[in-house]
């Protein structure tokens, strides 16, 4: 396939920053910039049954696989489209049995050689960059990262070793899954659920902000990066890497700990939210000293560090929440909600309830509420957060979007109907800029609101 780049923007030499993307005409909010189809995806296994392998399409009735009957797929032309990937894992399934267990980067490392060897081309989704160009930052890897990378290649080995005849070699593969871990995605449906890991290129060449002027969404496996606000000629395209509620200190930590740079964008310059964002107590007292502010802020940190090893599962904010969503946690789901309950009393004596840390509390709370069906604690939640989480993220941000989603369908489940339409409005506005007028997602809110007139 010929380099025929993407119209409206080019790749340049970003000052201090390397390759980037820049606009060579104006984007309008709301506007799409450019799309992008995955180089390699995979559905993670959490979602089998409920989407298809293939197209990622949320649906009733999937057929699944007649030989090891975990992937399922829409229909025949889905089965084949997704074969010569899924062979690849079919046959393993097969033997191993309940013994297969790969990691997702790994299914998706291996998936990746399968494309490589397949194709000779540049493909569609390296308009501008090649997945080879990736960065992987091996030299800035600590050991505990390393011995990751060391043990997802011995299990690419294990359990994919007949299958993929003649892997590479340790340092290439070691160089692979450097690559993917700092450039791959995750694909989340409207309420934020993880869906599935994917490898965008041409998304990927996109530098980091965090007052991104574009955001990412997808509709299936295509990523779509759309304007979130004015793009003139010779504007650098950024996008966000990480999640944007945290204060300056915190997503330099995340930056540099994930992706091995200290940003320099003009928010963490300015700091302009980090005060609304550390929000005290107001008390009558005298208030906290920066000692005692510093202290809970580390105490904060390590009870979401804590959380985030005690649950291991996803989808856990989902509204429709499957039983797969704890099986593996070792921790029950009440003494979560207890641990959630007990850190916000603690941080709630210095903390405002807007306080961030205090608001990343009460969201993990509200996904263990609908976890245990507990629809009205998980509405008394969102309402603390939606109003807040407006301040503090950007405009037209999937998060405060997925909250009024979530908040909208709550609502209507407890037959609140008029704040049930009213918070799918407000969802429905955000998502028609970052996910687009056509997108099946808006047509869903539109059709969920029209039932209620």
């Amino acid at each position: 396939m010929k380099n025929e780049g993407i119209e409206g923007t080019e790749r340049f030499l970003s000052p201090d920053k390397g390759r980037g993307l820049r606009a060579v005409r104006h984007f309008a909010v709301g506007e799409l910039v450019f799309a992008c189809p995955a180089f390699s995806y995979v559905l993670t296994v959490n979602e089998r049954a409920a989407h298809c392998d293939h197209c990622f399409a949320r649906k009733e009735g999937l057929s699944k696989c007649g030989k090891c009957k975990q992937a399922f797929y829409c229909d025949v032309d889905c089965q084949k489209g997704d074969w010569p990937m899924h062979k690849l894992e079919c046959s393993a399934m097969c033997a191993y049995g309940e013994n297969w267990c790969p990691s997702e980067t790994v299914r998706l490392v291996a998936r990746i050689l399968m494309k490589q060897r397949a194709t000779t081309e540049r493909t569609p989704s390296e308009r501008l960059l090649l997945l080879t160009e990736f960065e992987s930052h091996l030299d800035k890897l600590d050991s505990e990262k390393e011995e990751m990378n060391q043990s997802d290649i011995a299990a690419l080995h294990h359990f994919y070793s007949k299958q993929v005849i003649d892997l590479p070699d340790n340092q290439a593969l070691i160089e692979l899954f450097g690559q993917v871990n700092c450039n791959g995605f995750t694909i989340e449906d409207e309420e934020l659920s993880h869906l599935g890991s994917a490898v965008f290129p041409d998304v990927a060449l996109m530098n980091h902000s965090c007052s991104p002027n574009v955001i990412v969404t997808y509709k299936g496996t295509l990523a779509e990066v759309r304007a979130v606000q004015d793009i003139n000629p010779g504007d650098e395209v950024f996008n966000s890497y990480i999640d944007l509620l945290y204060p300056t200190e915190d997503r330099r930590e995340r930056l540099i700990d994930s992706y091995f740079f200290n940003c320099q964008c003009d928010e963490c310059m300015s700091k302009s939210k980090d005060k609304a964002k550390m929000e005290l107590r107001k008390k009558k007292t005298s208030p906290p000293e920066p000692e005692e502010i510093r202290a809970m802020v580390h105490y904060a940190k390590g009870v979401i560090e804590e959380f985030r090893r005690a649950k291991h599962y996803k989808n856990i904010l989902s509204t429709t929440p499957t039983s797969s969503a704890f099986l593996d946690s070792p921790v029950p789901p009440s003494e979560l909600l207890e641990m959630c309950e007990l850190s916000q009393e603690k941080m709630g004596s210095i903390f405002a309830d807007t306080n961030v840390y205090m608001l990343h509390m009460m969201y993990q709370a509200m996904g263990v509420c609908l976890y245990m069906q507990d629809w009205d604690g998980a509405m008394s939640y969102g309402e603390k957060i939606v109003q807040p989480y407006s301040v503090h993220y950007p405009a037209f941000s999937l998060n405060v979007a997925s909250m009024y989603l979530k908040l909208g369908r709550l609502y209507l489940g407890l037959e609140r109907k008029t704040q049930g339409v009213r918070a799918l409005k407000k969802a429905q506005g955000i998502m028609e800029v970052a996910h687009g007028k056509d997108h099946h997602y808006v047509a869903e809110v539109k059709r969920e609101i029209a039932e209620q007139m």
